[in-house]
């Protein structure tokens, strides 16, 4: 035999050919050095590290992992029956029944979405009769869920308003607000907090709430919870979003509602869509991002929008133009289903007034068990002043409990939330809340 030198991708090494004819070769043996052994095992990716779980995600695992049969996950933000059981609205079955019947194509959608999904979309967070309406001072296009319309929205923010513009973020807020802000500015630099909850009262703190918007630069943007604020529970009242308004005006600030729990929250969808009409009743601008996964049920459809209430129709279609061209290398164009459906309800006087119906179901539900934890609790001989379950709102309660409480909870009654001590009220049953207000007053008492 004989040796040469040969490439083998990127790299090259010296072999023994043993016989001519079918190329056998053997690589002759040399000492493996760091070096060498870092080329052979280097991976295209090897700057990547494994990131941190998701906190939720955690409280899911742990919760079934357990084998305790009175065990309850507190953790997940999706609404559950009463038998802890996922909950399909019966407007949503009419709906797809009359859509299978059209016996509808598979055509791409418009870059902006469905026509007759947007447009009931705007009037449902802004009202029929709305002035922003009539004067087509509005634009609205089909988003994935809240999460797309808040990027579309971070990202509009970011090509268009002043680059020294902030973002203000109630503290706390949704754990993904400020991650979908980040990656759309690619830095966190101009994310800004400013006062919401107060842990004393496990209520709002409105005071300090008013002097941080007082302070906020004008220009900079200041995002809202429109309702059931998540994770505390905790809204302003209808006068303070009144004097919110006001501060927003007299500061030149830009409004951006976040609005997840539509008719959800109170279980009338006008009522939670108040502090909108408010703020656009005073000649506010304005940005929503709506999300129609908890108030229809619609969780896996991701089916939601992005809406900008400007000055004129003039800059509507100025800004719907642009929107457009953000959404096009973004995804193209939405999918069709869950516009379907929700276009169907809404535009149907039967199915929506199906709709409305059952959202008060589930909010009704929601505010029941709150009701029935609180007096669990003092059955139980708690002298702590619950009154803040019930005084909040919406999917999400802030207990106040501290992070060793909750331990205690998972730890010796198999009950899972995560550490902050929020808990997913749509966990609760009549058949558990029992066993949960008898375990919250062991781990809280003195």
């Amino acid at each position: 035999g004989y040796q040469r030198r040969v490439r083998w991708g990127k790299h090259s090494c010296k072999v023994r050919i043993l016989q001519r004819s079918n190329m056998q070769v053997q690589l002759i043996r040399r000492p493996l050095t760091k070096s060498r052994v870092c080329a052979r095992h280097q991976s295209y990716w090897a700057n990547v590290q494994k990131g941190p779980e998701d906190p939720i995600l955690g409280v899911t695992v742990a919760f079934n992992k357990d084998t305790n049969p009175k065990k309850i996950n507190l953790g997940v933000g999706a609404y559950r029956d009463d038998n802890g059981k996922p909950f399909i609205l019966s407007c949503v079955r009419e709906a797809e029944e009359r859509i299978f019947k059209k016996n509808l194509d598979h055509e791409y959608l418009p870059i902006g979405g469905l026509p007759a999904f947007t447009q009931v979309s705007a009037k449902l967070c802004l009202g029929e009769d709305s002035p922003a309406i009539h004067e087509k001072r509005y634009t609205t296009v089909q988003a994935l869920s809240g999460t797309g319309g808040l990027r579309i929205g971070a990202d509009f923010i970011n090509r268009f308003a002043p680059k020294t513009a902030n973002v203000w973020f109630p503290n706390p807020t949704w754990g993904n607000h400020q991650p979908i802000f980040t990656d759309a500015f690619h830095s966190s630099s101009r994310l800004k907090t400013y006062r919401y909850y107060d842990s004393k009262t496990c209520g709002l703190d409105f005071a300090g709430m008013a002097e941080d918007l007082k302070k906020a630069p004008a220009g900079d943007v200041v995002l809202f919870h429109t309702c059931a604020h998540n994770p505390t529970g905790v809204d302003p009242s209808l006068e303070q979003w009144k004097e919110l308004s006001k501060i927003v005006k007299d500061k030149k600030l830009f409004p951006f509602f976040d609005t997840a729990y539509q008719g959800f929250a109170s279980g009338d969808p006008a009522k939670d869509a108040a502090p909108i009409r408010i703020f656009v009743k005073d000649g506010h601008e304005l940005a929503i991002s709506q999300s129609f996964a908890k108030n229809f049920g619609l969780y896996g459809e991701r089916i939601g929008a992005f809406s900008l209430v400007v000055s004129s129709a003039e800059r509507a279609e100025a800004v719907e133009s642009q929107l457009k061209i953000l959404v096009r290398p973004m995804y193209s164009n939405p999918p069709v289903y869950g516009a379907r459906v929700v276009s169907t309800i809404l535009g149907d006087k039967e199915l929506s007034s199906l709709w409305e119906k059952e959202v008060k179901i589930m909010a009704d539900r929601i505010i029941t068990m709150r009701e029935k934890l609180v007096s669990g609790l003092k059955a139980n001989g708690s002298q702590k002043n619950w009154k803040h379950i019930t005084d909040q709102i919406g999917m999400f309660c802030y207990t106040g409990m501290t992070p060793e409480q909750v331990d205690r909870l998972s730890n010796e009654f198999s009950i899972y939330l995560t550490r902050n001590g929020r808990i997913s009220v749509a966990g609760v049953t009549s058949k558990n809340v029992d066993y949960l207000a008898q375990a919250m007053h062991q781990v809280t008492k003195v």
